[in-house]
C-alpha cells in the first residue's frame, strides 16, 4: 500500500496536480449549472471563484453549499395542517367582508399588504395590547430576567447566539432555576452561533428539568456545521402571552460590555397580544424539527383561539427560510417600500440586499419619497461593510439620504413606512437573510408604534453624521478595488 502510494506521488507532476484540481471544479460548475439550479448570479459568482481560485473555491464550495431544500424542516401533521388552512381561509373571508375602514385606517391603507402576508407567507394577522419598543440591551436584557422570574407555565427561547460569558451564565441561571420550580422551560440554539454552549454549561439546567436543543446540531462537535443556513431567529415566549422579537443575541457585547463595539444599538420589541401565539407556534416548529418532539397543536389552537380583528395593535408575524424559496419577508418588506408614499426609515447593520428590493428603494426615491438608510460606523465584517458603503452609494445618487451611526455598533433590523407600518425582527437587509438564513419579524399596522420607531430613528441622528456623494468621490482606489471584489463574494458568503 505505501508502495503504490509513493508511485503514485512519484508519478504526479504539478501539471497533473493542476489537471486533476480543474477537472474537479468542472464536476462541481456542472453540480452548480444543472443539479442546484441556483440564481444566475450566485451562479456565475462560484464558478469565477471556483477558477479564479481553484483550490479556496472548491473548499468554499464544500463548506458554505450545503443544500437544506428537501428537508423536511416545518412538516406538520395533516388535521394540523388543515386548521392551519382553515383559519387562513376564514380570516381572508372576513377581511374581506369587513370595512376595515371603520375599525383601523391604517388596517385598511394597507389591507393588500396583510392579504400577501395572508396567502404567500400564511401569517394570521392578530391583535395586540402592547408593544414597547427597546432599543438598549442593558434595559432588554432587564425586562427579560424579569418576565422570566414571573414566568408561571412556560418560557420558550430561541436564539442564534448565546455565549458562555456573564449574560448567557445569568440567562441559564435563571433558565435553571425556573425549571426546577415546576416551570416547562424549552431553550433551542442555533449549533454554530451558540458553539460555546456546551453539555457541561448545561448539566444543572437540564437536571433541574429544563429541557435545550441544538438546531443542525453536527453529529460531531465542531465539524460538518452548516455555515450557510442559519436559524438567526431571537424569539422569547413567556407563558404564550409575553413575546420579544428583534435583533438582540444574549452576551456581554449586546448588553454594551464588550469594550470593541461600544455601545450597542439594537432594536427589540416586546409584545403582549395574540402575536405571542403565532410566535410561539413559530418556535415549536423549530422545536419540533431539532428534537422530534410532538405537540397537539389542533387542541391547543381549539382551546385558545385566535382573536382575528378586535384589537387595538394588529400584528403579522412573518417567517422564511432556505426551505422555502419565496423569500416571505423580502417580499413583504417590498411592498412596504413601493406602498409608501411620503417616507421610509431603514436601519441595519448590513446593505446588501438583491436587485429587486434595490430597484424598490430606488424607484422610491426617484418617486419623490425620501428614503433614509442608517448603518454602522464600523464593520464586524469587512466583506459585507464593503458592499454595504457601495449600496449605500448607489442609493446617495438617487437623492436618498444615508447616514452613520458613531456611537457604537448598529445593529438593529428596522423598516418603517409613512408611520403607518414598521416592522422589527432578526431580518438583516441583505440577501443571506432573505435567502439563506432563518429568520422571523413582526409587521406592524399601527400609527403610534410606526411613528415612535420613527422617533428613536431620528433621535439616532443626533450621534451619526450624513455620509455623502463627497465621501464616495474621496475613497481610494484600493477601496474601490475591494469593493468591487466584496460585491462579488456577497453573493455566496
Amino acid at each position: 500500500m505505501a508502495e503504490t502510494f509513493n508511485y503514485i506521488i512519484e508519478f504526479l507532476t504539478v501539471g497533473h496536480i493542476v489537471n486533476i484540481i480543474y477537472v474537479l471544479n468542472l464536476i462541481i460548475a456542472f453540480v452548480i449549472i444543472f443539479v442546484d439550479k441556483k440564481d444566475p448570479s450566485a451562479t456565475m459568482a462560484w464558478i469565477m471563484i471556483l477558477f479564479i481560485v481553484p483550490v479556496v473555491g472548491f473548499v468554499f464550495y464544500m463548506v458554505f453549499s450545503q443544500h437544506i431544500s428537501r428537508l423536511k424542516i416545518d412538516k406538520v401533521p395533516p388535521e394540523e395542517m388543515r386548521l392551519g388552512t382553515y383559519m387562513l381561509e376564514e380570516q381572508m373571508r372576513e377581511l374581506n367582508s369587513v370595512h376595515l375602514a371603520n375599525y383601523s385606517k391604517v388596517l385598511d391603507k394597507w389591507k393588500a399588504m396583510v392579504m400577501l402576508n395572508l396567502d404567500y407567507s400564511g401569517s394570521i394577522l392578530t391583535a395586540n395590547e402592547s408593544v414597547e419598543i427597546i432599543t438598549d440591551g442593558k434595559h432588554k436584557f432587564h425586562k427579560l430576567f424579569d418576565d422570566i422570574r414571573n414566568a408561571e407555565k412556560s418560557i420558550c427561547l430561541c436564539y442564534f447566539i448565546i455565549k458562555n460569558d456573564i449574560v448567557g451564565k445569568k440567562l441559564i441561571s435563571l433558565l435553571t432555576k425556573k425549571a426546577a420550580e415546576g416551570v416547562e422551560v424549552r431553550l433551542l440554539m442555533d449549533a454554530m452561533g451558540s458553539k460555546q454552549i456546551t453539555r457541561f454549561q448545561l448539566k444543572e439546567f437540564e437536571e433541574a428539568g429544563g429541557k435545550y436543543a441544538f438546531y443542525f446540531k453536527p453529529r460531531i462537535r465542531h465539524l460538518f456545521i452548516r455555515f450557510n443556513y442559519r436559524n438567526h431567529r431571537k424569539i422569547a415566549v413567556i407563558d404564550n402571552r409575553i413575546g420579544y422579537i428583534g435583533g438582540f443575541n444574549v452576551a456581554r457585547e449586546y448588553a454594551g460590555y464588550k469594550k470593541r463595539f461600544g455601545y450597542w444599538r439594537d432594536t427589540h420589541v416586546r409584545i403582549i397580544g395574540d402575536a405571542v401565539k403565532t410566535m410561539n407556534y413559530r418556535f415549536f416548529l423549530d422545536w419540533r424539527y431539532a428534537t422530534n418532539e410532538q405537540f397537539d397543536f389542533v387542541n391547543e389552537v381549539r382551546n385558545n383561539p385566535l382573536n382575528l380583528i378586535d384589537g387595538d395593535i394588529p400584528i403579522q408575524v412573518v417567517s422564511c427560510g432556505p426551505n422555502s424559496p419565496r423569500e416571505e419577508i423580502k417580499l413583504a418588506m417590498m411592498k412596504m417600500i413601493t406602498g409608501a408614499k411620503s417616507r421610509v426609515f431603514i436601519q441595519t447593520p448590513y446593505f446588501v440586499p438583491d436587485k429587486a428590493i434595490m430597484e424598490s428603494l430606488l424607484m422610491a426615491a426617484r418617486s419623490g419619497v425620501e428614503v433614509n438608510l442608517m448603518i454602522p460606523c464600523m464593520p464586524d465584517h469587512p466583506f459585507v461593510y464593503r458592499t454595504t458603503l457601495y449600496n449605500a452609494g448607489e442609493l446617495l445618487k438617487e437623492g436618498a439620504h444615508v447616514y452613520i451611526y458613531e456611537n457604537g455598533f448598529l445593529h438593529a433590523k428596522t423598516l418603517s413606512v409613512d408611520g403607518e407600518v414598521c416592522t422589527v425582527g432578526s431580518t438583516n437587509f441583505d440577501i443571506r437573510s432573505f435567502k439563506l438564513n432563518f429568520e422571523t419579524n413582526a409587521f406592524i399596522y399601527d400609527s403610534e408604534v410606526s411613528k415612535r420607531m420613527e422617533a428613536f430613528f431620528i433621535k439616532d441622528l443626533e450621534k451619526s453624521r450624513p455620509y455623502t456623494l463627497e465621501d464616495r468621490a474621496n475613497i481610494s482606489t484600493l477601496e474601490k478595488a475591494l469593493e468591487s471584489i466584496s460585491r462579488l463574494l456577497t453573493e455566496i458568503l
